[in-house]
């Protein structure tokens, strides 16, 4: 087959082609939309009509227990594939879920409102939902987000007003708190415990996961370099990690430290923002955020090391595997019960 050269075509012919090109790139798309928002509203139907009929009373009561295994038998046999029992029960789950159809998004898939509808509770359930449509997660991003707890690392230190917010809006971003948690989960580094590592050799498995770092990180952190040299006083200085961060539009700073902070990583961590704000920032940046990322803290000495020093710059813990969710949940309900006191 004779492939003309895309140099060597008409300027004219070259235009047409690309016309077409994007022409069909943008009709695929809308056709993928337009299949996807007409299956969650079909889906969403189906649920309604299951969730009437439990309703209905006594007289379908012999059906009751095993509706869905019924449904699923009967409904392959006439229509074939997309009707198992599981897929029923999500399509039950998705009306009692969100019984007003009009309110979904179809930005979202058939697989994403699956992952959601398994969630129980409703500020949960609401948080990664609108937390979603902010970040545009693929479903295995979605997926482990859940897995890691990410709502209720961020509710645990937030009070009821917060939570209801963060459950009603996702985390906005609008100040460098908002960008910072207390604990980052790097479960995807698949280190074992116990196991010594060190600081590089932790350094290089983010960069290697670079992808799965910034899901952890969040929204609007892009990767800036690694070991990012500067000179102070004639002296050759390392900052481990820096990101720039697209809607606080200043540069954050990551130092890693395998074990305990200590002051002194403090005092540096302090000069390093201060370098950066003088040197490296342009017209229209912010100051910069620092963060060290240590696997233990001492509360009581951070809070002696930043005493009336930069508010931006913020010590947080990392765990290498993921957290066990009925102690955060614990957690979450302990710090609510010592609000109302």
């Amino acid at each position: 087959m004779n492939i003309t050269k895309i140099e060597n075509l008409h300027p004219a012919y070259k235009e047409l082609l690309e016309r077409i090109s994007r022409r069909y790139i943008q009709g695929q798309a809308q056709a993928i939309r337009s299949v996807n928002e007409s299956l969650i509203d079909t889906n969403w139907n189906i649920g309604k009509y299951i969730v009437e009929y439990e309703q209905g009373g006594n007289p379908r009561a012999k059906y009751g227990s095993k509706l869905l295994e019924n449904l699923s038998r009967d409904l392959a046999l006439r229509h074939g594939r997309g009707f198992s029992r599981s897929n029923l029960n999500y399509m039950r789950l998705l009306y009692l879920h969100y019984p007003i159809c009009e309110k979904l998004s179809h930005k979202l898939s058939w697989s994403h409102y699956c992952e959601l509808v398994k969630i129980d509770d409703e500020l949960e359930r609401s948080f990664y939902y609108q937390q979603n449509l902010l970040e545009n997660w693929s479903v295995p991003e979605l997926k482990r987000q859940k897995k890691s707890a990410l709502f209720m690392r961020l509710a645990a230190s937030k009070d009821k007003n917060e939570i209801l917010r963060l459950a009603r809006q996702g985390q906005k971003i609008e100040r460098p708190e908002d960008i910072v948690k207390d604990v980052y989960v790097l479960e995807f580094l698949k280190i074992p415990e116990p196991y010594n590592y060190s600081e590089t050799e932790l350094e290089t498995r983010l960069i290697d996961n670079l992808q799965q770092f910034l899901l952890e990180l969040g929204k609007g952190f892009t990767f800036v370099g690694r070991q990012y040299r500067l000179v102070i006083n004639n002296n050759p200085h390392r900052i481990d990690l820096v990101f720039y961060h697209r809607i606080l539009r200043c540069f954050v700073l990551i130092d890693l430290k395998i074990n305990e902070v200590r002051h002194n990583d403090i005092g540096q961590m302090n000069m390093y923002m201060g370098y950066f704000a003088n040197e490296e920032n342009y017209e229209g940046d912010n100051p910069p955020i620092g963060i060290i990322l240590s696997k233990d803290k001492d509360e009581l000495l951070v809070e002696y090391a930043t005493y009336g020093m930069n508010s931006q710059l913020f010590v947080s813990k990392y765990q290498l595997y993921l957290p066990n969710k009925e102690e955060l949940r614990q957690l979450l309900i302990d710090s609510q019960l010592e609000t109302d006191l």
